[in-house]
Parts: C-alpha cells; structure tokens; sequence
C-alpha cells in the first residue's frame, strides 16, 4: 500500500531537489523556472530500525521497508489554475496524489530569479493556497450543477443530496478564500466531497526549505506557518540542499553529515511519518527467517483488512491472528521463545491491529 505524495512548490524552491534526494531520482534541477515540465514520479524507502532489529533477531535473509510514492509536479504560479505558467499540468498531477507536500522557499540563493527574492515562506502558501482554492471554486461550481440534476432524478436522491450539500457548504469556504483542508467542515461533510476529487480536500504537510546558514533558526520560522494552516497540517523545516548531498553518500557517511548540521535521521523518516499520520496509515510487521518486513495498514484495521495486505489468500481464508508488540518481541529475543513463555496472543477477526504488532497469520484456504 504506497501512498502517493504530491511535490508542489513554487518555482525554484527546491522540490525537485527535495524528489530527487528521498527517492534516488534524477528530475531536472536549474536555478530558471519551469525546469520540471513533466511529472516525475518515484518510490521512496521508509527507514524504520523496527525491521532491521527483527532481522537481526531472527537472522533474517532481507529486510523489506515500506514506501512513500512521490510525485514531483510541474511547478506552479500565480494564475495557474487559469492556465498560466504549466497549471493543467500542475493541477493534473496533483488531482492523482493522497496528499500534498507544499515545499516553501527560505533559503537566499545568488541564482534565483528576482521574482523569487526576497524569499517569503508565507507569501509562497499564499499563492500556493490561492490557486488551490480557484481551481476548487471553479470544479464545485460545476459539480453543484451537475448533482442538482441528477437529484431531481429517481435514482438522484439520498447520497446525491447529501453530495450536493456538502459541496454548497464548500463553496462557500472557497468563496471566501479557505482551503477545505482548514475550513472546518464536519467529517460527513468532507466525505461526502470524496468523489468530486477537489485539491484542498486532500491531507496537507508543509516543508520550509531554509539554507544551512538558517538551521539554527529554522523551528522558529515555522511558527507563523503552523498558526495558518492550524492543526489540520503538518510543518517541517529542512535544509534540502544538505538532503541532496547526504543521499549520495554511503549509510555511514551520511549519518554523520546529517547529524553534523543537527537534522538527525534527515527528512524522509520526518516525511513519511507525517504523511502517515495524516492518511491515517500504520505499520505492522512481520518477521521470519526468509525476510523482517514493514507492511502499511489503514489506521482501525482490523486482523483480517491487514492480512489481505500481504496477501488476498489470507484473508479469504483467515482463522487467526498470533501477535505480539515489537518491544515484547525484542526485549524477549525470539518469536520461539516468546512462545514459549506464553507471551504470544491469539486474536480473532475484530482484534483492532496496533502500530508496532508483528503478526503471524493462521489461514486455510
């Protein structure tokens, strides 16, 4: 189960580099604008030291991470959700993706263009925020029209209505120039938008770029952009400069550049976690001799949902679930063992998976 993220940034603000660093890729990267005109798209590896601890415990063959899907989109400008600049391109691209990842520039650069300068993080969301919002505006618009029909129709009754009034309670967020994602909107409400694939019903995270002269002050630059977006979104700062070139680097080599300038295990686990949490997704693992592995589920899920994700066999064919939390596992130092000693539980079809379980699934198909 990868979740896609999509890029979105203003020219020149560093998403590509930011692409290119988490997932190995090679999208173009130049100081002039629109140096990414078509949409890049790459897997990214979740580092977790949950799975390397299990393979290590049980001699494991390989260890299997998750992965974060990234889009890096065309960049945007004002006027893109009228068609300035690449904005059908951009709008595209980001209709496909789970949530956003906004890449706001605070870092000085000699070779951006003076539309770009002085670097202004908050004036970045606006135009970002703005042209979100007038695409938006101008899809509900149209959807509204075409729901009012079919609500007139026999079978346009029911979840049509419910589908029109949310999306009259949209327009009027949009009216007044809020994102859905800070709009306030009742969870039935955003819900019933979920078909109408608007851009701002989507989960958002933000990521301030600074440069390695700002890092010190970096968490305090975050401040006015978390009071904005309020506590729907996520907001990070790091320097994707020095991300660009600790990916290049050796696992060695680049821990300690990373933990050199103070940004710990860099931005992809930061990433990642934080798309997580706002999707809604968890981890489980699973751990044997022939592989340890992380395995994404949807936050809820119960024994029998997180089985299919390895496999539709075990689910269909689900007797039970035998668990145990990873720090239990570890500290004991063996599945056998914790067996042994009782510390293995047997759970059913309604057991609610929890982060950090390692299963074993029991199934007869």
């Amino acid at each position: 189960m990868a979740e896609r993220l999509g890029i979105v940034g203003l020219p020149n603000s560093g998403k590509s580099s930011l692409f290119n660093a988490l997932t190995g890729g090679a999208a173009a990267v130049a100081s002039h604008p629109f140096t990414t005109i078509e949409t890049s798209v790459g897997m990214a590896r979740v580092p977790d030291e949950r799975v390397e601890r299990l393979s290590e415990m049980s001699a494991s063959k390989k260890s299997v991470h998750t992965t974060v899907e990234l889009t890096d989109i065309a960049g945007l400008v004002a006027g893109s959700s009228t068609g300035e600049g690449l904005g059908n391109r951009f709008l595209g691209g980001i209709r496909e993706a789970d949530a956003i990842l906004l890449v706001l520039r605070a870092f000085h650069s000699d070779e951006a263009p003076p539309a770009n300068d002085p670097p202004d993080p908050m004036a970045d969301l606006a135009v970002l925020e703005l042209e979100l919002v007038l695409a938006d505006a101008a899809a509900v618009e149209q959807q509204i029209v075409k729901r009012r029909k079919a609500v007139k129709t026999a079978k346009g009754e029911g979840d049509v209505a419910r589908e029109v009034a949310a999306l009259e309670k949209a327009s009027v967020a949009l009216e007044a120039g809020t994102p859905l994602y800070r709009s306030g909107l009742a969870d039935d409400d955003m819900a019933g938008l979920a078909t109408s694939f608007l851009l701002t019903a989507k989960p958002v995270l933000a990521l301030v770029n600074v440069g390695e002269d700002q890092l010190v002050d970096a968490e305090a630059m975050l401040s006015p952009i978390r009071d904005e977006l309020g506590a729907g979104a996520q907001v990070l700062a790091s320097c994707v400069q020095l991300e660009a070139e600790a990916s290049s680097l050796d696992l060695e080599s680049r821990t300690e550049l990373l933990e050199g300038y103070g940004l710990g295990e860099g931005a992809l686990p930061r990433v990642a976690r934080a798309a997580y949490d706002l999707l809604g997704r968890r981890t489980f693992l699973t751990t044997g001799e022939s592989e340890s592995r992380a395995w994404t589920f949807r936050a809820g899920a119960r024994a029998p949902e997180c089985a299919g994700v390895i496999h539709s066999d075990l689910q269909r064919g689900f007797i039970r679930a035998d668990i145990i939390a990873f720090h239990d596992l570890i500290e004991i130092g063996g599945w056998s063992k914790a067996r042994d000693l009782g510390k293995i539980r047997s759970e059913g079809k309604d057991y609610e998976v929890k982060d950090g379980d390692v299963l074993e699934i029991r199934f007869n198909v």
